[in-house]
């Protein structure tokens, strides 16, 4: 192969050669055997389990990665974007990293063509699950990916809260949401709400922790249940946060229909999902997302005109739309309320 910079197409091309790359580091733990300096590759060998001379090649390789640094001829140091690669990093992306090479989602990507062809999600041939049912249902990776939701959702939670305007009702609740990180941060922001937290059972494991934690435990009853059946009765808000992008149309129709007959009147219907622009530009990485849900579960993201179809298909009169900010940013999120339609 040209050891030359390869053309811009070409390098795209050779992308999952990067991504095998960061793999390895986060599955041997290399960022975490780096120790406030410059370590020799040898002694880096022998804390990972790694052979030291091919170890010493992976690291040339993340040199040009920007991941870590060499010192000189056996001394590497890691960088502050390689620093995100320590499971103890308060920004890591390990975990993210690691979910991204599960062998489902691999198989998956590999299927893009059918998928593009065919407009439905490859399943797998033994399980008949997607990549995310599939995951859910994984005992080692599930929790990882529960906890990698509760991190986002941390940051974007005082966005949420301020663009879903929660101190208007007397009772939120949160359905699909998981550990219940964002429910926590709303009635810790918000003092007049209660709250219901509706998941699967396995996905709410840790929230009485969390809850209690935020030291709103006595004001948010927790519920297992499946929202594809149903979900409880007698809120003023029901909130769902990155849970219809999961699905197609059909089966989003079902889980707001259950919104919808359990709704009063008067109640609010609040997705909080990112939004696509009407025209996509270079830098926009949601046409990106949008091409991982459609492989990882066959669901989409929206553009408003979609969302108000799909209100309109739900029994929801779409009312208004509102962008989460982080600091002043944009996130990418946006608020979609609606009211049940009389």
């Amino acid at each position: 192969m040209d050891q030359q910079i390869q053309p811009s197409l070409a390098k795209m091309a050779l992308g999952y050669i990067t991504a095998e790359i960061l793999y390895v580091a986060a599955e041997l733990r290399l960022a975490d055997a780096f120790d406030g300096g410059p370590r020799r590759y040898q002694e880096l060998a022998k804390v990972t389990g790694a052979d030291p001379r091919t170890l010493r090649r992976l690291l040339r390789a993340l040199v040009g990665e920007g991941v870590v640094t060499q010192v000189d001829a056996d001394r590497f140091e890691l960088t502050e974007l390689g620093g995100q690669l320590r499971a103890d990093a308060p920004d890591s992306v390990r975990d993210t990293v690691l979910l991204t090479k599960t062998p489902e989602l691999h198989r998956a990507w590999g299927q893009l063509l059918s998928v593009v062809r065919r407009g439905e999600p490859t399943l797998h041939p033994d399980t008949g699950k997607t990549p995310f049912e599939w995951l859910l249902d994984n005992e080692e990776l599930a929790p990882k990916f529960h906890r990698l939701m509760g991190e986002s959702t941390r940051a974007l939670a005082p966005g949420i809260t301020e663009a879903g305007d929660f101190g208007r009702f007397g009772t939120v609740a949160d359905i699909g949401g998981g550990d219940g990180t964002l429910l926590a941060a709303i009635l810790s922001a918000v003092p007049g709400p209660r709250g219901l937290l509706y998941d699967l059972p396995t996905a709410m494991e840790t929230a009485p922790a969390i809850l209690g934690e935020a030291g709103v435990a006595d004001r948010c009853e927790i519920v297992g249940g499946d929202f594809f059946t149903s979900v409880p009765s007698g809120a003023d808000a029901y909130l769902l946060k990155n849970v219809i992008h999961d699905w197609d149309d059909e089966k989003s129709v079902v889980v707001l229909r259950n919104c919808r007959a359990a709704m009063q009147p008067d109640a609010r219907l609040l997705l909080v999902e990112t939004v696509l622009p009407s025209i996509m530009t270079k830098d926009n990485v949601i046409a990106f997302a949008d091409l991982g849900i459609m492989v990882g579960c066959g669901g989409a993201e929206r553009s408003e005109e979609e969302y108000r179809e799909l209100f309109d298909a739900s029994g929801f009169t779409f009312t208004s739309i509102t962008e989460v900010l982080a600091d002043g940013q944009q996130t990418g999120f946006h608020v979609v309320e609606g009211t049940p339609t009389a």
